[in-house]
Parts: structure tokens; C-alpha cells; sequence
């Protein structure tokens, strides 16, 4: 039975260490008001990479570790608070100790990170919480180093940031707890006179730095696009597969990258080094890295083709439909007979990104003022003849082209697919 009243105050006080909210308990409370972004603004997100200095890159690595403490201490107040005592402790009283577990002097090293950072990590803790709760989620895990992604989260108060008037939409970024802004590549500039909301410094497994900037922008949608000669909208379909990544409704092929099979001897090569490799020693450490910069790679030629696509598609086509895909049934675990071709369709499925795309192309509709129609996952599009609608049995992945027995037409399987997409895509607008 949950604590409640007097009783969970008591033990959060003398038990779990929760000091009490007495600052500003003389002053009147006042309604707080929401930090919502402006009128027909959007958050977009810019990321460029940074070269810190050995200074800036300990302090930073002090940052990463302190983050993961602090979520890893949360979690454990939390969890221990609840399996103990049936008290309920929410993100203002993992605040509360956070203050305590800084004026403690074993933890006192906690005072070399900024303030801002670590209750940002406590917030994150709080909406895993609530994301378990709601059910999207499985219950929060423990951070472990090397494992988890070093990421700290600086708010308006925890950085500064200076224009520059020469390059209107670059500038000076200085972190809390720093005395030199950092050294970034203006691979783009951010909107002129925009300050960012929000900032996010990661590092990679493979050791880059990089910081995304949150901004509040007003992007314009794209004009109209219409079928030539006529006023009404141009509409595709689009079959997302791993033959093809993408096949259009008219025929057109976007060729799969197949980017970890390119580079599947040399990932196998490097793997073997690390297994021959003494754990804990600096040579092991050295394939790691390596490894993690040829992932590094492998990601960035993925990302980078998806958003020209993505792009591409968006600019030509007014309306898009696409089929709602789970890639959680589809990758389901290999057993049996069979597990070795399942095993290597699920790296295909990985390969292909299905899941990146498919949210690519949702805001970048929302953001130009285009139309993405999704399709129900059960809807047969591979089955069905797109001429006369006749239900084919049920087609191997291995069958690329089948005949209708109903009018005999000659089909593509992905050709085929995104036909019927299309067709069901314009019902559905029509209902």
C-alpha cells in the first residue's frame, strides 16, 4: 500500500535523504507560465561537429559521467523508494536530493558540472517514467559507460551565445563550467537572429564531438505540385523493400546501398582482431575504436542518402502514401529451420533503415505542407493485381514478377505494390 501524507514526507526526509522544499516557501505562489515557441514557428534540430580542446574534452568528460551518475542515483532512489516503502518520489524530489547528494563531501565532485546539465539528466528519468507508465516503454535501465551514449543537455542557462555579425547565423558557443567557446565547423548557418532553445553535446563511440542546436524557425511550405496539364495533385505511391529501397508507382527504382554488406569483410576482419585482443588492454581499445569509425561511416552514407531521398521525394510529389510497416514483427528472432536466411533478412531489414525513412518523410511533409497518407500494414498490396484486383496466393520473397489469373497481366512485385497504394492512398483522400 502506497505512503501517503505525513507518513511519505517522514521518510523521504529521514529515511531517503529528500530535504525539504522550503526555498521561496515565504512568497506567494504564482501560476508558471508555459515556454511555448512562437506562432507559426517549428523546433528543428542543427548538428555540427566540434574539435575540443583537452580541456574542454576533460570537463566535458566529467559532464558525461556525472549525467550518467545522476540519472543511475535517480533511478535507484526511485525504484529503492517504491520496492521499500511504497513511497511514490517524482522529479522535484530527485531534485531536492540532487542537492543533498552535492553538498555531501563524497559526491561533492558533482559541483564541477553545471547545474542545469544534471537535472536535465533527472528530467530524462522522469519522462522514461512516464513513458513506462504509459506503456511505450519498458522500465528504465541503468546507464553503464561505454555502453550508453554520452550526451548532456544544456538549456538557455547553461550556455552562451554570441552572432556573428559578419555570418549572421554562426557564432561563439560557450558551455557553462568553460572559459573558451568551442571550436565548430559552420557546415551551415542557423537562422539570422534566432537564439538557440536548447543544446545537446554528445560524443560518439568513435570519438567525434558534436553539438545540435535546437531553434525555433518559421519554415515556408513548398509550393504545389499538380499533374502537368491539369489543377489536380500529384500523388505517389511508394513501396518501401530490399531489392529496392524504394520503388515509385511509375516504374522507378531507388537502388539499395546495401552499405553493410559493402563493407562486411572488413567489419569481419576488424571483429577478429578484437576477439584476438586481451580485454583491458590498449590494443583491444584501438580495434574498438576503429570499429566504431567504420560503423561511424556506415551511418553517416546512410543518413546522408535517406535525407536526399526523403528530400527528393517530398519536392516532386504532393501527396505520398506509403505502408504503415512494423519492423518489430518483421525482425522477430531467427529459429528454427530457416533462422540462417531470417538472420541475414533482419540485417537487410536493418540495413535499409525502413523506420528512418518512414520518419523522414512524416516531418518533412508536415514542415513543406505536403500530404502522407499510410496505408494499414494488412492492406495486400504485393497480392493484389492492380489491374483487375484479383487476390494472388500468398508470393514468396523470393518471387520478383508473377501473372494474374484473373486478366494475366505481367507484374512486378514492387512495381505492382506501389501501384496499389497509390490506388487505396487516393480512396482514402476521397473518403
Amino acid at each position: 500500500m502506497e505512503a501517503e501524507g505525513e507518513e511519505a514526507k517522514r521518510i523521504k526526509r529521514e529515511v531517503l535523504g529528500i530535504g525539504d522544499r522550503r526555498k521561496h516557501h515565504t512568497r506567494k505562489a504564482t501560476p508558471m507560465k508555459a515556454c511555448a515557441k512562437e506562432p507559426d514557428t517549428r523546433h528543428r534540430l542543427y548538428r555540427f561537429r566540434f574539435y575540443p580542446t583537452e580541456e574542454q574534452a576533460e570537463q566535458l568528460k566529467r559532464t558525461f559521467g556525472a549525467c550518467r551518475w545522476v540519472y543511475n542515483e535517480g533511478l535507484a532512489l526511485r525504484s529503492g523508494a517504491w520496492e521499500r516503502y511504497r513511497v511514490n518520489v517524482g522529479f522535484a524530489e530527485t531534485c531536492r536530493a540532487l542537492t543533498g547528494w552535492k553538498r555531501a563531501e563524497e559526491t561533492a565532485w558533482l559541483k564541477e558540472v553545471s547545474s542545469t546539465v544534471l537535472q536535465q539528466s533527472l528530467r530524462h528519468l522522469d519522462q522514461a517514467y512516464q513513458r513506462f507508465f504509459k506503456g511505450d516503454a519498458r522500465y528504465p535501465r541503468r546507464k553503464k559507460k561505454g555502453r550508453s551514449r554520452d550526451t548532456a543537455i544544456y538549456v538557455r542557462t547553461g550556455f552562451t551565445w554570441v552572432e556573428d555579425p559578419e555570418r549572421p547565423g554562426t557564432g561563439l558557443i560557450k558551455l557553462a563550467k568553460q572559459s573558451q567557446p568551442l571550436d565548430i565547423r559552420w557546415s551551415r548557418a542557423l537562422p539570422a537572429g534566432t537564439v538557440p532553445v536548447r543544446l545537446s553535446v554528445t560524443r560518439d563511440r568513435a570519438g567525434r564531438y558534436f553539438v545540435s542546436t535546437l531553434v525555433e524557425e518559421r519554415i515556408a511550405p513548398l509550393p504545389p505540385v499538380f499533374v502537368p496539364g491539369s489543377r489536380e495533385p500529384k500523388i505517389v505511391g511508394l513501396d518501401l523493400g530490399l531489392a529496392s529501397l524504394v520503388t515509385l508507382d511509375d516504374g522507378t527504382k531507388v537502388d539499395h546501398p546495401r552499405l553493410l554488406k559493402r563493407y562486411a569483410e572488413k567489419l569481419a576482419r576488424l571483429q577478429r582482431e578484437l576477439h584476438r585482443k586481451v580485454k583491458g588492454s590498449k590494443n583491444r581499445g584501438k580495434v574498438r575504436e576503429q570499429i566504431a569509425r567504420l560503423y561511424a561511416l556506415i551511418g553517416d552514407a546512410r543518413r546522408d542518402m535517406l535525407n536526399q531521398l526523403t528530400t527528393r521525394l517530398v519536392r516532386e510529389n504532393q501527396v505520398l502514401v506509403v505502408e504503415d510497416l512494423s519492423t518489430a514483427t518483421l525482425m522477430r528472432a531467427a529459429r528454427g529451420k530457416g533462422r540462417r536466411r531470417k538472420a541475414k533478412l533482419n540485417q537487410a531489414i536493418i540495413d535499409a533503415s525502413w523506420g528512418e525513412l518512414l520518419r523522414q518523410l512524416k516531418y518533412k511533409c508536415e514542415w513543406y505542407g505536403r500530404t502522407l497518407v499510410v496505408v494499414d500494414r494488412f492492406f495486400p498490396s504485393t497480392r493484389r493485381c492492380s489491374a483487375c484486383h484479383v487476390m494472388a496466393p500468398r508470393l514468396d520473397v523470393s518471387v520478383r514478377r508473377w501473372m494474374c489469373t484473373g486478366c494475366g497481366a505481367l507484374h512486378d512485385r514492387d512495381v505492382n505494390a506501389a501501384v496499389n497504394l497509390r490506388d487505396e492512398g487516393m480512396r482514402l483522400l476521397a473518403a
